[in-house]
């Protein structure tokens, strides 16, 4: 697949947070649901997936990019976001295509290559 012909269908946002960020991430989440229309996702107070650390994911359009993601760039509060396209390439989504807020870590992208052979 070339990068002309993906189509992007949706975006991610994931908040990461520890024990001493958990009431600023909550605090994000209430003003995220609040202001925009966007789907919370559930909150993980554990690694799940690729993601190192506890995090909630924010699924929203390509129609409200423009508008979510310049809030979070403005009030990510040093919280660190991932922020990817949903292209049907989970990997390139996590990695190449990925916009990161804070500090870029480290994901477990194994995980991602092995839910994708497993569904192929």
């Amino acid at each position: 697949m070339t990068a002309e012909s993906l189509n992007i269908t949706g975006f991610h946002a994931h908040v990461y947070f520890d024990s001493d960020s958990f009431a600023t991430a909550m605090g994000i989440r209430e003003q995220l649901g609040n202001k925009f229309n966007v789907q919370l996702g559930r909150v993980h107070e554990k690694p799940i997936g690729p993601h190192p650390k506890s995090m909630y994911q924010v699924a929203f359009s390509a129609a409200e990019f423009a508008q979510v993601v310049p809030w979070l760039m403005l009030n990510h509060e040093g919280l660190d976001i991932l922020i990817h396209p949903l292209t049907g390439d989970d990997v390139s989504d996590h990695t190449s295509f990925a916009l990161w807020l804070g500090e870029k870590l480290e994901l477990n992208i194994d995980f991602l290559r092995q839910v994708t052979s497993n569904n192929n």
